[in-house]
């Protein structure tokens, strides 16, 4: 049976019809697979290009770990006593995730934006106070320039091109230039006359013939005159200033009270003169101790000693009513003839049962008692507590909390310990023992005004810089705008992002010194402009102008972080010429 002619089109369309459809089909199918081929293509190509990309980052930390650790032996070999860490970022703290990265102040410290730069070969030793040197001079408007403080440099006018090729290569002050502060009264401009020297640590000569110059403060200098050289760059004759010694509290004006039986002449006086020398010997302070003294007052001397120290304590324990005091922290002594009588009232006093009309087994009365409680926790309270303080007699006008108040090393204490309660970074307590160090480091560090700093500049004594300095620290709570006195952060918004401390001295790339102060929060500011990563002092951050929102002056910048798992993830940096001298 052979179908007809329209049966035999039918089966010719239907076949044509599921050929179309499966070649349809096969065509999709395989666009398919090529597109989705094409993704997984594109998925691994991604991934290999995160890897390189992570590959690249971790090789270019490593080469700042080979940076840093160049830098660090650089700087042993100087003596300088700053550690620097081996990594440009740090696992964060546990209340941050696993793979977040923390900023590491060294790295600002370092001053990377700069480039490779090099170690200059001749070093000035410090020269002695009233040494007069001619040196080449560099006005900074907003930058006080303290000794041990570091101060970067881009230089690019021909005529201080000059000015550090001179430097570099002259013979009484190698590789030493003069920092001065030059500030703005109305339309003119004025000259400080107290400023400080500089030696060139490390320098980088660019292909254009700039400099990149890092340099770091020595000495305290007074400009005596100034002049322009021939080649175009200011000039001066400055006298170096004669650095005091810290002061201590003279031995010879406090002394332990004189027995009076001393004082009727039965004793020599020529041990407790005046003219005896300051010693600081272990023979002398076992003459003065507590002993000594107590050994050398008769009967009637100790008793009339006794009762006065007693009248002193007994304000202080009188409120301690309810204080034990048991036998085993009573101790007894030879010197004191109250001693055995006080503990037998005690021993006396330890039976609290009461016999027959309210009276003690041992007779005693509550009142009578009640005295012996007393006399007991005077003599613990005398046998427990240094009483060096109440038995040192003056022998100079003034009393001995007077000398205290200039003691060097008391104030180096206050000052330390008030740093690392209000700012913590860095920690000064290795230079408590130098004061004179340690005034010049908190002044390089306290983040104030630039006309406050050049105050503390000026200040000669180092006890009298330590007093403003404790006194800046204990008043310091606000940062002001200078022009408008909007508030734009507070203390408790300070944060450190530097080695050096909460300010420092950065170079933009046109030359301009900023010293600047960190905080996590800011108040009252408009930002301008996008970020931007080129130049940044602080690696891995981008930089966005930021103004004042009331007067509009430009106040210093917000730094954002480029990588989101780096912490903190933005901070503002405040210029201290803008900042108001009034920080309360």
């Amino acid at each position: 049976h052979f179908p007809g002619r329209r049966q035999t089109r039918r089966c010719c369309r239907r076949l044509w019809k599921s050929r179309r459809w499966r070649r349809e089909r096969g065509l999709w199918w395989r666009v398919n697979v090529r597109r989705e081929r094409k993704m997984d293509d594109d998925r691994i190509l991604e991934r290999e290009r995160l890897q390189i990309e992570q590959i690249r980052e971790l090789d270019f930390e490593e080469l700042q770990v080979e940076e840093v650790e160049d830098q660090t032996d650089s700087d042993e070999d100087d003596d300088d006593p700053a550690a620097i860490h081996s990594t440009s970022h740090a696992p964060v703290s546990d209340n941050h995730g696993a793979d977040e990265l923390v900023f590491n102040p060294a790295l600002a410290s370092l001053h990377t934006y700069l480039g490779e730069v090099e170690d200059t070969q001749n070093r000035l030793d410090f020269v002695d106070g009233g040494t007069v040197l001619k040196l080449p001079l560099f006005y900074l408007e907003g930058v006080v320039l303290f000794p041990e403080a570091t101060l970067p440099l881009k230089i690019f006018q021909s005529s201080f091109l000059a000015a550090v090729e001179r430097a570099l290569n002259q013979a009484n002050a190698p590789s030493t230039i003069g920092v001065i502060r030059v500030y703005r009264e109305g339309a003119q401009f004025k000259y400080a006359n107290v400023g400080t020297t500089a030696e060139i640590r490390q320098y980088r000569r660019l292909g254009d013939g700039s400099f990149n110059v890092i340099t770091r403060g020595q000495q305290r200098f007074r400009l005596k005159r100034r002049w322009t050289d021939v080649e175009g760059f200011p000039c001066g004759e400055v006298q170096i200033i004669d650095e005091d010694l810290p002061l201590r509290t003279p031995r010879d004006a406090f002394g332990k009270l004189v027995p009076l039986s001393n004082v009727r002449g039965r004793h020599n006086l020529s041990a407790m003169s005046l003219s005896t020398p300051l010693r600081d010997t272990d023979e002398q302070s076992v003459a003065n101790s507590e002993e000594s003294f107590e050994s050398a007052l008769s009967p009637s001397e100790k008793r009339l000693h006794y009762s006065a120290v007693d009248s002193i304590m007994d304000d202080w324990t009188s409120s301690d009513d309810d204080q034990v005091v048991s036998t085993s922290d009573i101790q007894s002594s030879g010197s004191n003839p109250y001693s055995s009588r006080s503990t037998g009232c005690l021993a006396s006093g330890q039976d609290n049962g009461k016999g027959q009309d309210g009276q003690s087994p041992n007779g005693k009365t509550p009142v009578s008692q009640g005295k012996c409680q007393k006399q007991n926790r005077l003599t613990s309270f005398r046998e427990n507590t240094d009483l060096t303080r109440f038995r040192m007699a003056p022998r100079a006008y003034w009393p001995f909390w007077a000398y205290r108040m200039y003691d060097s090393y008391c104030l180096a204490q206050r000052a330390a310990d008030l740093w690392k309660q209000i700012v913590g970074v860095p920690n000064m307590e290795a230079f408590v023992n130098k004061p004179d160090i340690l005034s010049f480091s908190i002044a390089s560090k306290i983040p104030v005004s630039e006309s406050i700093r050049q105050e503390l500049l000026e200040l000669d004594g180092v006890s009298y810089r330590l007093q403003r300095e404790i006194e800046l620290l204990e008043s310091f709570d606000r940062v002001r705008c200078k022009h408008c006195q909007t508030v734009i952060a507070r203390r408790s918004d300070m944060l450190v992002m530097s080695s050096d401390g909460p300010l420092g001295a950065y170079v933009n790339p046109y030359g301009y010194v900023h010293e600047i102060m960190t905080f996590y929060k800011a108040n009252d500011i408009a930002l301008t402009g996008r970020p931007v990563k080129k130049d940044s002092w602080f690696p891995g951050y981008a930089w966005t102008i930021a103004n004042c929102a009331t007067c509009e002056t430009q106040l210093g910048w917000l730094f954002t972080a480029t990588n989101k798992k780096l912490k903190p993830s933005s901070f503002w940096a405040v210029r201290s010429s803008q900042v108001a001298d009034d920080m309360r």
